[in-house]
């Protein structure tokens, strides 16, 4: 058996939080717990135990207490939980009232901010009577255009204080992205700021937002922030004022939490969109709420000492996840620009300077590292840093032996994978379990995940289906505009009668966590045997000469072939030599059918606004079908590079 990389110390385990709440668990239930197996069996066996145990360990502010748990358990969707409790999603997160510090901000310009926990407390209570004044009441939407500062959680707390709902995107969004999104939810205000920095460059928001709002009918007035310029010109937005011309300064009010059902929503997300219209995903306060706890808490084992970061957007559910950490009094550091600028290791000036505990981070950007051959331990002593997390895409292995020999050795990597579908994870980390290399940890407690074979039958050591067998509080709610739920059961619901499937492809290992091998429906079947994307860019992007690659499936005489595109360094043309140790290299490593019939040099990439490669893009547009919405693509320019190429013709 392998061995693993990383081992929690036994300090570290019997400090956790976890192995607290297992502690509890077992006084209250007369068990006798003691390993994570036998803890997650019981949370998966027992929900209606094991859920209001994370509520009281975690300390769920509410006014009035549930009268069920869990109803209609066998119905997904149509399960029901924590009926009859009211609760306010923005009251637990403002239960810290000290002078402790909320929020760091940092940005490209070097803007850097604090904000304590009271300071954060009144700029929310002012806000939030600047909206009920401006006719902002409960199911009200509101929305952000804005980037990732500390104004966006201010409004988001104000707007889910009162009950409305609020939405973001962020603003390297196009006009057209961002319509199609709030055209749908229909927001009565809008929050932005004046512009923002990112690779050294000023990006101006204001002639977006004069065009947003010109095609958003709804809205009835707009909310700058200025971060660009302390007076921008605002002439061309109507109904439009500075933030602290709106939130009424001076006053000092108490905040007036409504008190709402479990199920109320909360925050409205959106899928990708490369695939057709965004849909808009909406979540409960009180099953966002009790989740992001679980995870942060137990999984992420987060407390009031912390230093918190991940590096997101506001049109990333991972915004909404570390927002979440602020119920625990931990401190939040926020980070708005690119994480290249102005060097490579900028957030590791970030990490050092502020203590950072726990880092968050794509995929892709450990990987970046690695190419730019930034070693942050020959410059960075990161003492207090104990926890990596990544998400976004699969991790490879290759990125695990980087971080322990090039970050720092003893840290706890974990790899966490869920989605904007259920805003939190199915799988992720565990401080009680070691690090094995290229694995995610752990399923999350309460999470009945499996992985299905094409017959629908559970399996292991097989890659499969990622499923879950039952319902989780963090499930959507419902779809916006979607009164039968008939696009809802569609998503998920379709393949497995009755059984959530989530569209990734994945395998269960012998230490009983997950590997990620990509997107299902993106899966490449030569042959009719199922490949997932994964396993080739593991092989290809460890190849020094390449920075990134792509690999689609293209329909060739009754079959498909693997196609691979590869994006080289600087300066380098794609020769026989190179793609012979391409194809080498997932031979040796693979299989014979992972090796692709083509590979070909582009350019560029494209990916989404949240830094996802775009497969099923990039498959309809070498088969001449339309992608029908492009403004969902950070880089919808790359699409071109792909069109009519002469190589995808020939043998």
């Amino acid at each position: 058996m392998d061995k693993p990389i990383w081992t929690p110390s036994p300090e570290r385990i019997a400090q956790s939080n976890l192995m607290r709440f297992i502690g509890v668990v077992n006084q209250q239930h007369a068990s006798s717990i003691s390993t994570y197996a036998e803890l997650y069996q019981w949370s998966i066996d027992q929900p209606e135990q094991f859920w209001p145990a994370v509520w009281d360990f975690c300390e769920v502010k509410y006014s009035t207490p549930w009268t069920s748990v869990l109803d209609n358990a066998d119905k997904m969707p149509g399960a029901k939980w924590f009926e009859g409790a009211r609760l306010n999603f923005a009251e637990n997160l403002l239960r810290h009232r000290d002078d402790k510090t909320a929020l760091v901000f940092w940005n490209e310009d070097k803007n850097k901010r604090r904000l304590s926990y009271k300071q954060l407390y009144q700029q929310v209570a002012q806000l939030a009577v600047a909206m009920r004044k401006a006719g902002i009441t409960v199911g009200d939407r509101v929305a952000g255009f804005i980037p990732n500062m500390p104004e966006a959680i201010i409004a988001m707390l104000a707007t889910t204080s009162i009950g409305a709902i609020w939405s973001s995107c962020s603003p390297d969004f196009g006009v057209n992205g961002a319509v199609e999104r709030f055209s749908q939810i229909k927001p009565k205000l809008l929050f932005s700021a004046d512009g923002y920095n990112f690779k050294g460059k000023s990006h101006d928001c204001l002639a977006r937002i004069s065009e947003i709002s010109q095609r958003l009918s709804s809205l009835e007035k707009i909310i700058i922030t200025p971060l660009l310029n302390q007076q921008p010109d605002m002439s061309s937005l109507d109904n439009s004022l500075l933030f602290d011309d709106f939130i009424e300064t001076g006053s000092d009010p108490k905040i007036e939490f409504e008190q709402l059902p479990f199920d109320h929503p909360v925050y409205i997300l959106y899928s990708s969109g490369t695939t057709g219209l965004p849909k808009c995903i909406v979540h409960g306060a009180g099953g966002t709420l009790i989740q992001h706890l679980k995870e942060l808490v137990l999984h992420t084992d987060l407390s009031k000492q912390d230093n918190i970061f991940y590096f997101t957007t506001c049109g990333w559910m991972m915004w909404n996840w570390l927002v979440s950490s602020l119920a625990t009094g931990a401190t939040l550091l926020l980070y708005d620009g690119s994480p290249f600028h102005p060097h490579p290791q900028i957030l590791f000036d970030y990490a050092e300077q502020e203590g950072m505990t726990i880092f968050g981070t794509s995929a892709k950007y450990l990987s970046a590292l690695e190419k730019t051959n930034v070693i942050p331990q020959q410059s960075y002593k990161l003492t207090k840093l104990k926890t990596i997390l990544t998400t976004g895409s699969p991790l490879p292995p290759e990125s695990y032996d980087y971080v322990y020999q090039q970050i720092k050795a003893d840290v706890q990597l974990s790899s966490i994978s869920g989605g904007t579908d259920i805003v939190s994870c199915f799988a992720l980390g565990n401080p009680l379990l070691p690090v094995y290399r290229g694995e995610l940890q752990c399923r999350g407690l309460g999470m009945k995940v499996s992985v299905y074979d094409q017959a629908g039958h559970a399996v292991k050591h097989q890659q499969g289906e990622l499923v879950c067998e039952a319902s989780a509080p963090s499930m959507p709610i419902y779809f916006w505009n979607d009164p039968d739920n008939k696009r809802y059961t569609s998503a998920y619901f379709e393949r497995f009668k009755n059984i959530w499937a989530h569209g990734d492809f994945a395998e269960l290992t012998d230490h009983d966590g997950l590997i990620i091998y990509g997107r299902s429906d993106a899966v490449l079947n030569p042959g009719g045997v199922r490949i997932g994307s994964a396993e080739i860019y593991r092989q290809v992007e460890k190849l020094p000469d390449i920075l990134e690659s792509i690999a689609v499936g293209q329909q060739w005489h009754d079959d498909v072939r693997i196609i691979l595109f590869v994006k080289l360094r600087e300066g380098l043309t794609l020769s026989d030599d190179l793609i012979k140790i391409i194809k080498e290299s997932i031979l040796n490593n693979t299989t014979p059918r992972h090796v692709p019939a083509k590979v070909i040099q582009v350019m560029d990439i494209p990916r989404t606004i949240s830094g996802k490669i775009v497969e099923l893009a990039v498959r309809n547009i070498i088969h001449n079908k339309p992608v029908t919405n492009i403004e969902a693509l950070a880089n919808p320019e790359a699409l071109k590079l792909f069109q009519d190429l002469p190589q995808l013709k020939e043998v």
